[in-house]
């Protein structure tokens, strides 16, 4: 189904990562990380467009090399969500989509989902979840989210939530995957608004959405990922991504 607006994706690469260096050019099973990412939203129907947004000479010229669109970004940005609006202030379109350059496992069912609550013009940021597979229910690494009856975010958290104070086994747990989806407004917005104080606790960006009164829609998917922040991280994709291939 062909959506009533247009979006493309954004995909923030940044080369020089603490934890897991020069991560984004890391092959997974073959392939680098940032070319799994890139090719994923590529065979998205709902995409007009795809680009990588950088910070590294390097990456700019691997994209190239490839015939993969690219573009140059200030290396000062404080996150992936500021590169996409620098890439945003140049090419116009109605959603901008954020895939971080470290979700190798993304693919286009991940798009569906994301871009599912947009085709309402009232909904100015969407994002996804997947059922919190149990190990992860107490793991701080893997963000749980709590929406309405709507759909509509009610808290990000890595602790667990909703808490089972009554230990009745049947709280269902979600987890947050990091793809969103902004309306142009929401996203000038966000990244002239200073960070807020829950989004320093957490250490969860999208939190400075909430605390500033922008309504986050979520839509499910059943497509868990793993983003790639750690060597283990890249083993335990690696293995997920033979496995599946």
């Amino acid at each position: 189904m062909t959506p009533s607006f247009s979006a493309i994706a954004i995909i923030p690469a940044r080369l020089a990562s603490t934890r897991l260096p020069r991560k984004v050019l890391r092959e997974i099973a073959g392939q680098p990380m940032i070319g799994r990412v890139y090719e994923a939203a590529k065979h998205s129907p709902l995409l007009r467009d795809v680009i990588i947004a950088t910070d590294s000479e390097e990456v700019m010229q691997f994209a190239q090399a490839r015939g993969w669109k690219a573009q140059m970004t200030s290396a000062d940005h404080r996150s992936g969500t500021d590169r996409v609006y620098e890439v945003a202030q140049r090419v116009a379109a109605d959603v901008y989509v954020n895939i971080q350059g470290d979700e190798p496992l993304a693919r286009p069912e991940h798009l569906d989902a994301l871009l599912r609550p947009m085709s309402d013009p009232k909904v100015m940021v969407s994002t996804i979840k997947t059922p919190c597979p149990r190990q992860d229910v107490d793991n701080p690494n893997a963000v749980k989210v709590v929406t309405d009856l709507n759909g509509r975010a009610l808290y990000f958290s890595r602790s667990t939530i909703p808490f089972d104070r009554d230990k009745t086994g049947n709280v269902a747990y979600f987890k947050h995957l990091g793809f969103y989806a902004y309306r142009h407004a929401a996203l000038e917005r966000f990244c002239g608004l200073p960070e807020s104080k829950l989004e320093a606790a957490e250490r969860l960006e999208q939190l400075r959405f909430l605390d500033n009164g922008i309504d986050i829609y979520v839509a499910e998917t059943p497509f868990n990922t793993v983003g790639v922040d750690t060597e283990d991280d890249l083993r335990r994709v690696e293995e997920m991504i033979r496995a599946r291939e």
